[in-house]
């Protein structure tokens, strides 16, 4: 996979693209000129679909950037397809639009489309999700350390088991995003390297299952978990979607969560800031959706020919339990 760590120095220049889209259909996302009487810049993008509140959040924040910087967008949902997704790409590139941009299902199965990209000298930008493929076809990425997101939900555990006063052995349930996507490889993988490395002999993750990265995924998967091991102390949920999915099947199975099982989530949206001001969820690390501002600066600059960074960090905050009144009002998303 493509190593992340390694987009915080690099920069490339990509030269700017003549055409604009000539016969794009608008889907009532696309905006007017931009300022200054300049030629209005032409994005293709491609969301992988609708399936959380995060990727709600990350939606609109793209929608309402694009809209502010006085872009046309060419917005297509790949509804957690990557068929579909290539497809759009496709259609972008006949469309000649200026740059495309898009988060990708999986991280693997790339190379075609995105040399077919390149050969038509339209730059591409990776949001919110990495991929395998040769770091040439594409300039750069927008978007979180997923691997750091898991380091800091096993980090936030010790803490949490800490306050709920547990004692011994652990045993944790991780429900996995979208198999073959990079927030749940790496989630799992940054989980795992302070698992290994400070809690070899006390914690281990007794089941490992993906639920999709839905509400109903979680709730589904969590059900079996608890039939196969009633005696789970921690879930970890590579989202909070589908660890408010899992409190549904906690709770019909007359658990408490939050105080029978432990719950440690990443993401940050609003419905689980609820569950945990509720005492439902012990604590959250956050994966900011709003990436559409730092999307559409890092779009402008390639148009313009100008050189970004390798890898566009968003900036993330965890939280606990008692943390969560303070923060629900003012929680974007």
């Amino acid at each position: 996979m493509l190593n992340r760590r390694n987009f915080l120095t690099a920069a490339v220049g990509v030269a700017a693209t003549a055409g604009l889209a000539a016969c794009a259909k608008e889907d009532g996302s696309s905006t007017g000129s931009s300022s200054g009487g300049s030629k209005t810049i032409t994005l293709g993008f491609s969301q992988v679909g609708s399936e959380s509140g995060w990727r709600t959040a990350n939606t609109d924040s793209v929608k309402a950037a694009a809209k502010e910087a006085g872009f046309k967008l060419q917005f297509s949902d790949a509804q957690q397809k990557q068929e579909n997704q290539i497809s759009a790409i496709r259609s972008f590139i006949a469309q000649k639009v200026d740059v495309i941009a898009f988060s990708p299902v999986v991280v693997t199965g790339w190379d075609a489309v995105l040399k077919e990209a390149q050969a038509a000298k339209i730059p591409v930008v990776l949001t919110d999700r990495s991929v395998e493929s040769d770091e040439s076809l594409f300039v750069t990425l927008v978007g979180s350390d997923f691997t750091d997101e898991g380091r800091r939900a096993a980090k936030i555990l010790e803490k949490v088991l800490e306050k709920a006063g547990h004692k011994g052995k652990v045993k944790i349930a991780q429900l996995e995003g979208t198999t073959g996507a990079a927030p749940a490889i790496e989630r799992a993988k940054g989980f795992k390297e302070v698992m290994d490395a400070e809690h070899k002999d006390d914690w281990e993750i007794v089941v490992s299952q993906t639920g999709d990265f839905t509400r109903a995924g979680g709730k589904q998967v969590m059900s079996a978990f608890l039939q196969s091991n009633p005696d789970i102390d921690v879930l970890f949920a590579h989202n909070d979607d589908m660890g408010l999915g899992a409190i549904q099947a906690i709770e019909a199975a007359g658990k408490k969560p939050g105080k029978d099982i432990l719950i440690v989530t990443v993401d940050g949206v609003k419905d689980g800031f609820i569950a945990m001001s509720e005492g439902k969820i012990n604590a959250i690390v956050e994966c900011n959706p709003l990436l559409g501002p730092q999307l559409m600066e890092a779009v402008k600059t390639v148009h313009e020919g100008g050189k970004v960074e390798r890898w566009i960090k968003t900036k993330e905050s965890d939280f606990m339990q008692d943390q969560a009144k303070d923060a629900l009002p003012t929680r974007k998303y």
